[in-house]
């Protein structure tokens, strides 16, 4: 199936929060509604008007299939180079095991690439397994310890 990816603009907003609720976590930590809650615009707005951000949308068929957020983190070590964070990668569930999961991350580590990034990097939950085993198929390595520490 033929995939396209662009930047997310703020029409694609409902379509992007209903992806990101639909799993077992999501449901936790996103308020999926309509109209959607203030808090995501907002977000939204502030990613769109970062050059170092790229929330992206991938389309088959002019349905929206998956979606992932690129940052770009500029930092002094490794003689100053551009560390790339990849976050709230979705497929959505219908289109799972269809092997779109695997296309995004290609297309996202490529557009890395494109950008000038020596790495990039992902956290994972230690609630889904299977999406660990996942990264390690396409070649992501079990490099360091995470910690968080939530504010609120």
């Amino acid at each position: 199936m033929p995939l396209t990816y662009r930047l997310a603009t703020e029409a694609d907003l409902i379509g992007i929060v209903n992806l990101l609720s639909d799993d077992k976590l999501g449901t936790q930590r996103e308020q999926f509604e309509i109209p959607l809650p203030n808090a995501y615009l907002r977000a939204f707005r502030i990613i769109a008007a970062d050059p170092h951000q790229e929330l992206t949308v991938v389309e088959s068929g002019g349905e929206l299939v998956a979606t992932f957020q690129l940052s770009f983190i500029q930092y002094l070590t490794y003689q100053g180079g551009i560390r790339a964070q990849i976050e709230a990668v979705r497929v959505k569930s219908s289109y799972r095991g269809q092997g779109i999961g695997t296309a995004v991350f290609r297309y996202a580590i490529e557009r890395a690439r494109t950008k000038g990034a020596h790495v990039v990097q992902l956290t994972t939950d230690k609630k889904r397994p299977e999406a660990k085993k996942f990264y390690e198929s396409l070649g992501f390595i079990d490099s360091h310890e995470g910690m968080k520490f939530h504010l609120n």
